[in-house]
């Protein structure tokens, strides 16, 4: 595993770790069974085909 050789800065760790943060999923319209949902972008086609209710 790999260890640090010296000790980081604040700025620069909290810099690193402001990379991390997830970006939320953008939800599209579709309609299944005369329903409309919102559901996200790559699960589009498995919800049209009915694989996931």
């Amino acid at each position: 595993m790999a260890v640090p050789k010296r000790k980081m800065s604040r700025s620069n760790t909290r810099n690193r770790r402001a990379q991390w943060k997830a970006t939320a999923v953008d939800l599209v319209p579709i309609v299944v069974d005369g329903k409309q949902l919102r559901v996200p972008r790559r699960l589009v086609r498995a919800y049209q085909r009915g694989l996931i209710t």
